[in-house]
């Protein structure tokens, strides 16, 4: 039996007078008395049907799949629909068959779920697909994972993938284990990245490598983090240094994004911005480049201003054009200020020459030009003023800058504004634990190699880099540490012996007693790349079959229990 002879978004006006063939779903059925006409829709559009007959949908509801035999028939002028590619044409159907009836009360309607729960739309996903953005989303994703791998290839990359089962090692995340029949009381773990795998395929002698690669963490969900799976677009380049990594991805994310946005794209070369200067300008390691707002450094003014609650404490500053705001803006600043942990939030107003505000009258004429040259402050600008402990300072002043962005209608939201994030500390301390850890990648090469770590380890920098999109981070990577005594030291200050690398890391450090070569790379996430490329608000929009934020499958009923027979197999008893 041949289904169709063409599709719902294929017919144009050249195919009238055609017998044709169509099949779908019935997306609404109108009876405008003695004629009745049906929206058949699939994958491809929709296809107006016309029924003289009633008795053919008899049997028809909405979402039933049906096969119409018919003849294209052009519509009148004042019935064409320009919304649908197909919207000067219809069928007037000469014979309805139904190949898959709809027997049950759909939970929500198709073509409006917009104010139906993410909870339900994810139970019946496969109906939630069903809705023309939703499925468009889907193929939109299809279109860029396509062209990515073009690009890619274009690039002389070679796409090789690498385990899913693999070894558990510390790389961030909690694992998903996954026990062994064979041995007992082992497990595999599925893979947090390809981490070591590329690195030891630039080990094995391939140039550059990359894959579309599946990453599984079990981890809390976020608007913009899967709790379960998610993926990158992983890739590797022997002999290659941090800039030749990024000049890559430049090239790879602008045209992107040049593509498949509408939006102005930041132009090549993205802005490269210290993690130190990326902290004390904007409060972040994932500034937001729309926003127009710096933050500046007034600690050492404030020591010399008989201010008491700023001495001797870290102060930072914002300017702002806040004319026009009445007092509830700045009542507003304040309540924002002390949800997020401030004690209040200062404030000064250049009017007329004159600063306005409680601190004004702590200054003398000399502090008052001082406090223009340093923040750059104009008349009817205001500047606030953040104060609080030296590790939390930045961080709480970047949230200020945020706010205020936002509040204030700074944000350029037609920008796409990138830029990339360098130079990491490479370890941090751990004040819970009381001891140093690596601040991101552990297999990052220090700057200045060995050199860099004989000093404090906390003054090491790494050669770690971010690719930030809109204060999204969309993009981790590092040159690789390949130095087996490199490697030896850098693990050592985080606590590791040699004994303990060689065991977690056991492939990856005897490898490189084998000549390996200096490499480096990074990996942007697909699914934060679509997220920026459609203004979605969740991640999951941009997944076919996504966990919910609870990390569970209501659709198939993931996790679910299994046999005792099952656990036996694998030797493992859940306990009570």
């Amino acid at each position: 039996m041949k289904y169709r002879t063409h599709t719902c978004g294929q017919l144009t006006a050249a195919d009238t007078g055609a017998k044709v063939v169509l099949s779908g779903w019935v997306e609404t059925i109108r009876d405008h008395g003695g004629v009745l006409f049906v929206d058949l829709r699939d994958h491809y559009g929709v296809t107006q049907i016309v029924v003289h007959d009633d008795a053919m949908l008899r049997e028809v509801s909405k979402e039933t799949v049906i096969m119409v035999a018919g003849e294209v028939s052009l519509r009148d002028e004042e019935t064409v629909n320009p919304k649908l590619a197909t919207g000067h044409v219809e069928v007037v159907a000469d014979k309805i068959d139904i190949l898959g009836k709809c027997t049950e009360m759909l939970p929500f309607e198709i073509q409006n779920t917009a104010n139906v729960r993410e909870d339900v739309r994810l139970k019946y996903r496969y109906l939630d697909l069903r809705n023309a953005a939703n499925h468009e989303r889907i193929m939109f994703r299809s279109r860029v994972i396509s062209f990515l791998r073009a690009k890619m290839e274009s690039l002389g990359f070679t796409e090789i993938q690498t385990p899913i089962l693999t070894a558990s090692s510390p790389e961030g995340a909690r694992d998903f284990l996954v026990p062994s029949r064979k041995y007992k009381g082992k497990f595999y773990a599925l893979p947090q990245a390809p981490q070591q795998f590329k690195q030891l395929l630039m080990v094995s002698g391939f140039d550059r490598y990359y894959q579309i690669a599946p990453c599984f963490r079990d981890e809390d969900a976020r608007q913009d983090r899967s709790p379960g799976e998610f993926y990158q677009l992983d890739y590797e380049m022997a002999f290659a240094d941090q800039e030749d990594v990024l000049e890559v991805a430049e090239e790879v994310v602008y045209d992107l994004f040049a593509k498949f946005s509408t939006k102005k794209v930041s132009p090549r070369p993205f802005k490269r911005i210290p993690y130190r200067e990326a902290m004390a300008k904007y409060g972040s390691d994932k500034p937001d480049l729309r926003n127009p707002l710096v933050i500046c450094d007034l600690t050492e003014f404030f020591k010399g201003v008989d201010f008491p609650i700023f001495k001797g404490r870290p102060v930072r500053g914002i300017v702002a054009d806040c004319t026009g705001k009445s007092r509830a803006f700045f009542d507003k600043s304040l309540a924002f200020a002390q949800d997020i942990g401030l004690g209040g939030l200062g404030y000064l107003t250049l009017k007329q020459g004159e600063y306005k505000g409680p601190i004004a009258k702590f200054l003398n004429e000399a502090q008052q030009q001082q406090l223009r040259d340093l923040t750059g402050i104009k008349e009817g600008e205001t500047v606030f003023f953040v104060c609080a402990g030296a590790k939390v300072v930045d961080g709480l002043s970047g949230q200020i800058r945020t706010w205020l962005g936002k509040e204030l209608e700074l944000i350029d939201n037609d920008a796409i504004e990138f830029c990339f994030v360098v130079d990491f500390p490479m370890y941090t301390y751990n004040n819970e634990e009381k001891k140093i850890d690596f601040m991101h990648n552990p297999f990052s090469m220090p700057q200045g190699g060995m050199k860099a770590l004989e000093g404090d380890p906390l003054e090491a920098l790494a050669y770690q880099y971010d690719l930030v999109c809109n204060g999204v981070e969309v993009s981790s990577g590092a040159v690789r540490n390949h130095d087996p005594e490199i490697m030896r030291k850098a693990f050592a200050i985080a606590g590791y012996s040699e004994d303990e690398l060689k065991a977690k890391f056991s492939a990856l450090y005897t490898a490189f007693s084998y000549g390996a070569p200096p490499h480096a790379g990074m990996a942007p996430g697909v699914e934060r790349l679509l997220m920026l490329l459609t203004d979605a608000t969740s991640i999951r929009e941009v997944m076919a079959f996504p966990l919910n934020s609870s990390a569970q499958d209501a659709m198939v009923g993931a996790p679910s229990g299994v046999t005792e027979q099952q656990l036996r197999e694998v030797h493992i008893k859940v306990r009570d």
